[in-house]
């Protein structure tokens, strides 16, 4: 991996670190269903100025379905989920439960192809259990049912990014990576526009609308989606689909920094423990070598 790709690879995951903490910011004036179709509006714009910008053409024929399954399972029902999830969990906790999406992947993958997995793989599943435990304390006494139903929507959030995983590694065609994300972002906000009058904010929460609010909601909308999106798939071209999604393992620390800095959120033992175990697990199951990200190009 090159200095430039690794530097793209630390600001990807700094970015998608800050998006749950940006979450964390705007959800209490929006609510979870207004704040994630404005962002998917707002990426779905943004992606389309880029489009319209570099002469890009949008693969829309024959990639209907596609676009449909892809903005349902990678961006629509998860960052709704994660965002109700914000308002309970803390900006650790929400990005340590996205890393168990690829640990939901090879479970897919498993059922799909009809094998067994390995020993190895088999422990990595068992310690991302343990972490997602561990991460909330294994005392159900200490954890409130909201809490609860906010964990349960993270690790169905994950199990969502881990679903569009495969679907488009086996899809039987794929359009190019910018129609693949502007198409995504474009179906999502279909798919969520007819509940946005069913779920509108209150006028109390309106009231609490601040130019910080604003400025994470944009943020989120433009930076975490739009722009991460060109930054992500530009690694997928330098260095391989493998090679970045060692993003996966580097979110943590920074959701973990971002929510401590600027949320103030204190970060228990529980939370890094649990996070260790998760990356760990997630680390045995893709068969990471974190020396990979300091070896040349």
């Amino acid at each position: 991996m090159s200095v430039a790709s690794l530097i793209r690879l630390l600001s990807l995951a700094a970015i998608w670190g800050g998006s749950f903490l940006f979450m964390r910011l705007s959800v209490g004036a929006l609510g979870p269903v207004w704040l994630i179709a404005i962002r998917v509006l707002l990426a779905a714009v943004f992606l389309t100025g880029v489009g319209t910008a570099t002469r890009q053409t949008l693969q829309i024929k024959g990639f209907y379905k596609y676009f449909l399954i892809l903005g349902l399972f990678n961006s629509a029902v998860p960052f709704v989920l994660f965002a109700f999830a914000a308002e309970s969990l803390t900006a650790s906790q929400l990005s340590i439960l996205n890393a168990m999406s690829p640990l939901f992947a090879v479970i897919i993958m498993a059922v799909w192809s009809r094998r067994i997995p390995d020993i190895k793989t088999v422990c990595g599943l068992l310690l991302g259990v343990a972490g997602v435990g561990v991460l909330v304390g294994l005392d159900a006494t200490h954890l409130s049912v909201r809490e609860a139903i906010a964990l349960l929507a993270g690790l169905v959030a994950a199990l969502c990014y881990a679903i569009a995983s495969v679907y488009a590694r086996h899809a039987p065609r794929t359009p190019d990576p910018l129609s693949n994300a502007h198409g995504g972002m474009w179906a999502s906000v279909v798919l969520i526009a007819p509940f946005v009058p069913v779920f509108a904010p209150s006028t109390a929460q309106l009231m609490t609308l601040t130019p910080v609010v604003v400025a994470g909601v944009v943020a989120l909308g433009v930076v975490c989606s739009g722009i991460a999106y060109m930054i992500y798939f530009r690694l997928i071209n330098d260095i391989g689909a493998a090679p970045a999604l060692t993003v996966t393992f580097l979110i943590p620390v920074f959701g973990t920094l971002w929510g401590w800095l600027f949320l103030h959120e204190a970060v228990g033992l529980s939370t890094l423990i649990g996070g260790a175990l998760v990356l760990w697990g997630t680390a045995l199951v893709v068969g990471f070598d974190p020396r990979a990200l300091f070896r040349a190009k």
